[in-house]
């Protein structure tokens, strides 16, 4: 695979893709993804490198730990469902967890040049289907069976907008979907701060973030949802990874699970 695998896909596919491969090296008790690996000689990683630490290449690999650990609960209880990826990008959630869920679909949500390159690139297996729209035009909901079980994963998608978008995103999925649950990830005021700063190390300074989440129970009661859970980011991390991290992702760590920094929504829509 080479560089040119990866014309079309935007700047900012890279970061957890480069992270999803830093981590499966490095801390591979935590976080593996053989299908990310085979991805890493085309990565062009200068940028993403030179503006990266330890912290934000696992901060970005928790996300999909986390998420990875809730799909598959989610799977447990409706083991016959669709688990879909709005803003898929290149990840690669089916590789890590569709195997041992013969009975889920999985759909991927994304701009029609990202599901092209996508498809280049990963091909469609069977049961992972691509879909190619707006994440925030919800008529990609129409090529899905609704009437099953639905779990709806945004990861990395909603803080580059606004809050009354991502409500308006929740409302249209309340509408397309008869029982469905939704997980994103989020960030607070200070996470969102820093966060920026980050991206803008790696060179993406037009990729800011908007979408700050303070209060998650206040959030889902202006979305009419139940809340289901709220997890931050580490509280894995922490325990499998004692001891072999560097003093500032220890420290890091700790500070964002205790202030809220950075965490997922589950809710119930």
């Amino acid at each position: 695979m080479s560089g040119k695998d990866f014309d079309g896909v935007a700047d900012t596919l890279y970061i957890p893709l480069a992270a999803r491969v830093y981590v499966s090296k490095r801390f591979p008790e935590y976080f593996f993804d053989p299908k990310s690996l085979e991805l890493e000689s085309a990565i062009p990683g200068e940028s993403i490198q030179a503006g990266s630490n330890e912290y934000t290449m696992i901060a970005s690999a928790a996300r999909y730990h986390n998420l990875d650990e809730m799909a598959r609960a989610y799977i447990t209880v409706h083991p016959s469902c669709n688990i879909v990826n709005v803003g898929c990008g290149l990840e690669t959630m089916f590789w890590r967890v569709g195997p041992d869920a013969p009975d889920a679909r999985f759909f991927e949500i994304d701009l029609p040049e990202v599901i092209e390159v996508r498809h280049r690139i990963l091909g469609a297996p069977e049961r992972d289907e691509l879909i190619a729209g707006d994440a925030f035009d919800l008529s990609w909901a129409n090529g899905i069976d609704n009437s099953l079980p639905t779990l709806i994963i945004v990861s990395g998608v909603f803080q580059y907008f606004h809050n009354t978008d991502v409500l308006g995103f929740i409302a249209d999925a309340k509408k397309a979907f008869a029982d469905a649950e939704l997980i994103f990830d989020a960030t607070n005021t200070k996470g969102l701060e820093y966060v920026n700063k980050y991206v803008k190390k790696t060179g993406n300074a037009s990729a800011l973030m908007y979408c700050a989440i303070d209060d998650p129970a206040a959030f889902a009661r202006e979305a009419d949802c139940e809340l289901l859970e709220v997890r931050h980011f580490y509280t894995a991390a922490r325990r499998i990874l004692k001891g072999k991290v560097n003093l500032y992702s220890k420290i890091a760590m700790a500070v964002a699970d205790r202030t809220g920094r950075a965490f997922l929504l589950h809710m119930k829509l």
